[in-house]
């Protein structure tokens, strides 16, 4: 059994810009801190939801050196450092073992998708040269490939993976990898609306994005599952099922982005190519955030 870089919710925290599309460092640190306060129990940042794919590596930097700062070791911070580029990769994750993050989560290569071989020399190229622990990113809708089965058996050996972020939304799949592996590496759900299925057969916790509208409900979602509340655990997921769907109404992080600006925390809106939620998806977001007592 690999060491665990948390338990709970980790979450995969948004990149605020101002009206310039510059990174809004005040707005960030605000976000850090809420989440702090609101329990949640790691940060991911430069993840899909921080819209990585849009910084440059100077913004990315600066964004990851920031986050490690403000957090100062309250909880851990997870950079994302995935690429369809190998190289560019061992780079980002060498940049945020410099900058002392606590992990790196790695992706599944996007565009240019390999083979299964070609993804475990991916990740074994990303491991040896960072001695650092790595959670991989499992993510087909986003990469159009998976990780199979007996992959994961060979990644279990690299000792520097610790995790995989399960994002396929597959619940028997997850019970495939626990089967096949056991315990020699951690599953977080990359989907908060299978939390608490993913966790019933064993995973972590959750890497999300709802926790930036809601930690401290995710957190104790994560909690209740943890210590054998499953009735506590099933109603929250549950309860909360609107908001995670309205959340992932469109591509993520435009709705995120969208609710978190109607809470009042102006993170600004997507980069393009990603732009701003529509209104009548904006109106039935609102109503839900109403609903929960969010806003007033």
């Amino acid at each position: 059994m690999k060491d665990s870089v948390f338990k709970g919710v980790g979450t995969a925290i948004v990149t605020p810009f101002n009206g310039d599309g510059d990174i809004n460092f005040e707005r960030f640190e605000e976000l850090i801190e809420f989440q702090i306060e609101n329990d949640a129990d790691a940060i991911v940042v430069c993840g899909t939801t921080g819209e990585a794919s849009t910084l440059n590596v100077k913004e990315f930097t600066a964004l990851t050196a920031f986050c490690i700062e403000k957090v100062n070791h309250r909880v851990p911070v997870i950079v994302g450092a995935g690429s369809n580029d190998t190289k560019k990769s061992i780079m980002l994750s060498k940049k945020a073992k410099s900058l002392k993050a606590d992990a790196v989560l790695l992706c599944t290569p996007y565009y240019n998708k390999t083979n299964q071989e070609g993804l475990i020399r991916h990740f074994e190229a990303i491991c040896n040269s960072v001695r650092l622990p790595a959670i991989l990113y499992d993510v087909p809708v986003r990469t159009g490939m998976r990780i199979d089965i007996e992959t994961y058996k060979r990644l279990q050996e690299i000792k520097n993976i610790v995790g995989v972020k399960e994002a396929s939304g597959d619940v028997e799949y997850v019970a495939k990898i626990l089967h096949a592996c056991g315990d020699r590496f951690d599953i977080y759900s990359g989907n908060d609306g299978a939390t608490v299925p993913y966790m019933s057969l064993g995973a972590k916790g959750v890497i999300s994005v709802a926790s930036n509208v809601i930690p401290s409900q995710m957190h104790d979602m994560c909690k209740q599952m943890r210590t054998g509340n499953l009735l506590r655990a099933r109603m929250l997921q549950i309860s909360f099922l609107d908001l995670i769907n309205a959340l992932f109404s469109d591509v993520n992080p435009i709705p995120v982005k969208a609710a978190l600006n109607i809470i009042g925390f102006d993170v600004g809106a997507p980069r393009l190519p990603l732009c701003e939620l529509s209104t009548d998806k904006k109106i039935m977001l609102q109503r839900i955030l109403l609903g929960h007592g969010i806003i007033r």
